[in-house]
């Protein structure tokens, strides 16, 4: 199996080549190495050319044991992408992962997990309470952006100072993901927030001879921020808030519900957080419907329990 190895590493190049983020890359390596050392483990040893879709369906039955739909899906999806590559390699005439589906998963059974106004309140304040003053203006910054757009983690990671339109507002996001980039308006209040930092960050560049770099977050050495230290960076805030733990995807989750709740209307919050499919953004209202809560406010209970109380 020494050549599924020399495989799996050509492949993995060629997603980076694809631009895919390197995060997603490290995961499909990481799983395929699993794949590998099942392969290894098996007797007798298959060969390469002889896994087939019932060696595939034991090796997803035995990593997935007791593990959620979502992580089923996502273990297919990285056999698949690799079996697509043994194809265009010759090593396989056809992928036995190609008609291969994972669970169907409902994204509106799960409910995404958002970040309360008042831990919202602590977290801002307590990025503001930072001790060195650029990690400050940054992570006030950074904060305001992500719950300001719903932008995700990879797309704030590769945000670049062009991006940033100062006189409309505006922020373009490349949209990676789906193809399609957007432009999101942003508040007055993170207006504010991003055109504080960025007098930091252009003193900071100077100080560091990086006066070239293009990324609208950068670290202390004057280097683009990668995603991992974009998630640490929130991490070390929430912490100092003394609040739960708080993930970067909250922040998302906690635009759109608050947009809903605020009378944001379904299409409106899709094209800001760039969903592909209005189904995505369904779930959303399972925390945010504010059509429903107007819609209890006229039962007739509120009337009948009103009477009950001027009786009483």
């Amino acid at each position: 199996m020494r050549r599924w190895d020399g495989l799996v590493e050509r492949y993995l190049k060629e997603c980076e080549a694809r631009g895919l983020a390197p995060s997603t890359v490290a995961k499909r390596g990481r799983e395929l190495e699993r794949f590998g050392a099942w392969l290894k483990r098996r007797r007798p040893k298959p060969r390469l050319e002889g896994i087939d879709a019932d060696t595939v369906v034991a090796y997803v039955r035995s990593r997935t044991a007791f593990h959620s739909r979502g992580t089923v899906c996502g273990v297919v999806s990285d056999l698949r992408g690799m079996g697509e590559f043994l194809v265009r390699e010759g090593v396989w005439q056809v992928s036995p992962l190609r008609w291969m589906k994972g669970p169907k998963v409902d994204p509106r059974a799960q409910i995404p997990r958002r970040v309360s106004r008042a831990q919202l309140q602590e977290v801002f304040a307590a990025a503001g309470r930072r001790r060195q003053e650029y990690s400050r203006y940054q992570a006030v910054c950074a904060l305001a952006v992500l719950y300001a757009t719903g932008m995700r983690r990879g797309e704030l990671e590769r945000l670049d100072i062009g991006d940033w339109d100062r006189d409309a507002g505006l922020l373009e996001i490349d949209g990676r993901k789906t193809g399609k980039p957007r432009r999101v308006p942003v508040g007055a209040g993170a207006w504010r927030c991003i055109e504080a930092y960025l007098p930091h960050r252009h003193n900071l560049l100077e100080r560091t001879g990086q006066v070239g770099e293009q990324a609208f977050l950068v670290g202390r050495n004057g280097e683009r921020l990668t995603g991992e230290g974009i998630s640490r960076m929130v991490h070390q805030v929430a912490k100092k808030a003394g609040g739960p733990a708080v993930t970067l995807q909250q922040f998302r989750h906690s635009c759109a519900s608050d947009l809903l709740q605020a009378g944001a209307s379904l299409p409106e919050v899709q094209r800001l957080l760039g969903h592909a499919a209005i189904e995505s953004t369904l779930r959303y209202t399972q925390i945010a419907d504010p059509q429903r809560a107007a819609a209890m406010k006229k039962h007739p209970i509120n009337e009948l329990l009103a009477h009950g109380r001027s009786a009483s």
